[in-house]
């Protein structure tokens, strides 16, 4: 009996110290998740300070490319990154702004747009007695480059804004955003910048495109403007280079651009969209729960349109989603436990069903 008592009391001990640990450990690991994120866990961040986003992953998934403003650096620069957040290097020339870095096949190139030819410093910011713009410079054009940032060779020479290139994941194509015609619209060229043609005609701003993991579909975020007085707004804001991301839908169509669908209807700001590798659900960042209009989160839906899930509830910024190949990891930027005020870091996390 008494072999017993002591044999209970030190199996309690060992169950109460276990249960502590493992408390402990998930407190530490999900330190980053907000109640309700329940398809989100072991969030760790991957960058300390400043302004990160648009981090995308290599065709091999051990590095990240994503665009920096912090330190030395005033606008925005293209840094490499391991997935776990080690080896940060800046791969851009540090001249002019640039935005929306990819990898190509191969993992020994990358892509990215840059002002960089135009002038060393960083382009003015936009007029922002306009309201909430977005400056589509007119000089971005598109780059290649060695991982490493050396051997930069010009994609795109003609005039307009050309930017926001992502690549199909076939490694065959990439589509970009171009005002070269007058109207923001969808493009697609070869990988090494050669057959450049136009996917999208409709009035409105076309933008922000992935492949999906076949390489058959494209989802991409799109205004459209329908009162006169918003196409008069438009037609206004584009002619002096700028967009107004205040009611942006997603969009799919196939890659050769035919059969566009429009998927959701919220009338907010929806973007970055990025077609789950099932390729029946989209997640992206919106903010249509948000009552000031400044809280972004992260949707899920399906192609169709139907069953819109929130999955995070940060009152803030959550957005520029992209899954690992395998559905399992989630990579996606946030304002969440930020050093300072204004903050953006890069996240990953496990994704659950």
């Amino acid at each position: 009996m008494k072999f017993n008592i002591k044999l209970i009391s030190y199996l309690a001990f060992l169950i109460i110290y276990q249960t502590a640990f493992a408390q402990q450990s998930d407190n530490t690991i999900d330190t980053y998740r907000m109640p309700g994120e329940s398809k989100l866990s072991n969030i760790r961040m991957l960058t300390e300070d400043g302004e990160n986003a648009e981090a995308y992953l290599s065709f091999d998934e051990k590095k990240l490319t994503f665009q920096s403003t912090h330190g030395q650096w005033k606008c925005d620069q293209i840094f490499t990154m391991n997935i776990d957040g080690t080896e940060k290097k800046l791969v851009s020339t540090g001249k002019g702004r640039t935005t929306c870095a990819y990898f190509l096949p191969g993992d020994d190139k990358i892509l990215y747009a840059s002002t960089h030819l135009e002038s060393d410093d960083c382009p003015p910011p936009p007029d922002r007695s306009k309201g909430y713009v977005w400056k589509l410079y007119e000089s971005f054009d598109i780059f290649s480059a060695n991982a490493d940032g050396s051997d930069v060779k010009q994609l795109t020479n003609t005039p307009g804004y050309d930017a926001e290139a992502t690549v199909s994941p076939k490694g065959d194509k990439i589509i970009f955003t171009s005002t070269r015609d007058g109207d923001p619209e969808l493009y697609v060229m070869d990988i090494d910048g050669s057959n450049q043609k136009r996917l999208t005609f409709e009035k409105g701003y076309d933008g922000g495109a992935f492949f999906s993991q076949d390489g058959s579909k494209i989802v991409f975020r799109a205004s459209r403007p329908k009162s006169e007085k918003d196409l008069e707004d438009y037609n206004d804001l584009v002619k002096n280079g700028y967009v107004r991301p205040t009611a942006l839908e997603i969009f799919v169509m196939n890659a050769d651009g035919s059969e566009m669908k429009q998927i959701t209807n919220l009338g907010k700001a929806s973007f970055a969209p990025f077609l789950h590798p099932d390729g029946k659900r989209i997640i992206f960042s919106s903010n249509a729960n948000s009552k000031s209009g400044r809280d972004f989160d992260l949707y899920t839906i399906n192609i169709d349109g139907t069953n819109l899930q929130q999955i995070t509830y940060f009152e803030s910024f959550d957005g520029f989603p992209m899954f690992t190949r395998d559905g399992k990891k989630l990579i996606f930027a946030s304002n969440r436990f930020s050093k300072n005020e204004g903050d953006t870091n890069i996240f990953i996390a496990d994704w659950t069903d």
